[in-house]
C-alpha cells in the first residue's frame, strides 16, 4: 500500500538507535527523505549512510539554539519539513517526593519546551502548505502514571496536554497532531531502567525484565520495529482524519481504555 510518504522530508530527533532509529528506517523504506539527529556524530551519520535518501546531523537538543540549528539543516539537505517526529531521550528515574526544581525544569526543558520549539519552526510551513504531521514519542506514563518515573510522568504530561490543544486548532489545515505511547519497548532505554530497579531491589536485571514481561498481558517487551509500524501509519495519508489521539503501543499493559 502506498501510503504518500514518497519524496517527504522528515525530521527526527534522537534517532541514533532505539525507537526513533526503528521510526527511521520504518519512514525511508516509504520512500521518505529522512533527517536523523543525535548527539553521537559517528553513529548518526553511520545510520543514515545506511538509508536510501537520508542524513545525519549531531545536535544536543539540551543546548539553547539546538530546535533551530536542527530545523535549519533538515531543511538545507532536502527542503521544508513535511512529517515531524518528536522524540527525545527521558530523564533521570526517581520519585515524586524527592524532586528538586531545578530537576523538573530541566526535565520540561527537554520534554517539552525544546519540543514545543520544533514543532513552532516546522508548523507555520506545514500550514501554508495544507499539509503536516507532528507525531511525538511519549510513554504509557502519560495515562498511567509510572512508578520510580516521576519526571518523564509530569513532563510528558505537559507535552501531551500542549498537542492535544493544537491538533484542534490545526486540523481544518491539513496537519495532523498525534502522541504514540510506547510501553516496555525493548530498547537500550529501559534495560538502563530495569537495571537499575534491579539495584534497587538487590535483585537482576533479568529477574527484573521477567517480572515486567509478567504484567504485560503480550508477555513480552515490546520491538521498536513494532512500535514504528504505528508511527509510520500515523504520518501518512491514509492517517489524514486521525488527530488529536495518543495512540498506545503497550502489549495491553495500561488496562484503561
Amino acid at each position: 500500500m502506498d501510503i504518500g510518504l514518497k519524496g517527504k522530508n522528515v525530521l527526527i530527533p534522537g534517532s541514533s538507535s532505539g525507537i526513533g532509529l526503528a521510526v527511521a528506517r520504518a519512514l525511508s523504506e516509504e520512500g521518505a527523505n529522512v533527517v536523523l539527529a543525535a548527539r553521537r556524530r559517528d553513529v548518526v551519520e553511520a545510520e543514515a549512510a545506511r538509508l536510501a535518501s537520508a542524513v545525519g546531523v549531531t545536535v544536543d537538543l539540551n543546548d539553547g539554539g539546538a530546535p533551530e540549528e536542527l530545523v535549519r539543516l533538515a531543511e538545507e539537505a532536502f527542503g521544508p519539513v513535511d512529517v515531524l517526529v518528536l522524540n527525545s531521550g527521558g530523564p533521570p528515574p526517581g520519585v515524586a517526593a524527592d524532586l528538586t526544581a531545578e530537576q523538573a525544569a530541566a526535565a520540561v526543558n527537554q520534554l517539552l519546551l525544546q519540543q514545543l520549539r520544533l514543532t513552532s519552526l516546522v508548523l507555520p510551513g506545514m500550514r501554508r502548505r495544507g499539509w503536516g504531521r507532528i507525531i511525538a514519542v511519549g510513554s504509557s506514563g502519560v495515562q498511567q502514571p509510572l512508578p520510580n518515573l516521576a519526571l518523564s510522568n509530569m513532563a510528558r504530561a505537559g507535552l501531551a496536554g500542549y498537542l492535544k490543544t493544537l491538533a484542534a486548532e490545526v486540523a481544518a489545515e491539513g496537519v495532523t497532531v498525534n502522541m504514540v505511547l510506547p510501553g516496555r519497548i525493548d530498547t537500550d532505554r529501559v534495560a538502563s531502567l530495569d537495571s537499575a530497579a534491579a539495584a534497587r531491589a538487590g535483585q537482576t536485571p533479568e529477574e527484573v525484565r521477567a517480572a515486567s514481561e509478567a504484567s504485560i498481558p503480550a508477555g513480552r517487551y515490546g520491538r521498536p520495529e513494532e512500535f514504528a509500524a504505528v508511527v509510520t501509519f500515523l504520518a501518512g495519508t491514509t492517517a489524514s482524519y486521525v488527530t488529536g489521539e495518543q495512540i498506545r503501543c503497550d502489549g495491553g499493559l495500561v488496562r484503561s481504555y
